[in-house]
């Protein structure tokens, strides 16, 4: 059942890209520096952000939930989907506190970390509040499927955000 591992981790995807819509606001840092001048985080990780991101994948996991019988899908266990909603979150998050001290500004591109950061987060996190339940969905193959699908999906949505004016640059 390959499309599983898919299906579960839709909520870390969305949790990721709505973090966007959410933001703004206090930024996480709050405006905090390393002693070299840098941001830790930078004002694109805020609270209203974090919150409507986890909000946002939770609830979508939720309806996943509803449809699974349906669909023929594995549940997502509810430390499933938080571990996936926060994992995604913290994994951009630890991404741009290592962008920041490679000196990178926001926005600027850092190919692979870019692509995979939420999705490691995610995965990561849902393995250590879930391990059975993970190890039940995620195998090798499904687990490279996942991260293959990702980037290519990745790649394409900033790409058409950047075409239709909604992104400043294509990564």
């Amino acid at each position: 059942m390959l499309l599983a591992p898919l299906w579960c981790v839709l909520p870390a995807y969305l949790a990721n890209s709505s973090a966007v819509l959410w933001g703004g606001g206090i930024p996480v840092d709050l405006g905090r520096r390393f002693p070299d001048g840098r941001r830790i985080l930078g004002d694109g990780k805020t609270y209203r952000g974090f919150a409507g991101g986890m909000a946002t994948g939770l609830a979508l996991a939720l309806v996943l939930n509803e449809l699974s019988p349906l669909a023929g899908m594995p549940l997502i266990p509810l430390a499933a989907a938080v571990a996936f909603s926060a994992g995604a979150l913290l994994g951009d998050s630890a991404a741009s506190l290592l962008k920041r001290r490679l000196g990178l500004r926001r926005g600027r591109p850092a190919p692979g970390l870019d692509q995979l950061d939420f999705l490691i987060g995610a995965l990561s996190l849902a393995y250590l509040v879930a391990p059975d339940w993970f190890v039940s969905v995620y195998t090798v193959v499904g687990t490279v499927e996942v991260v293959a699908v990702t980037v290519v999906v990745h790649v394409s949505v900033n790409f058409f955000a950047y075409r239709t004016g909604l992104k400043a640059e294509p990564w």
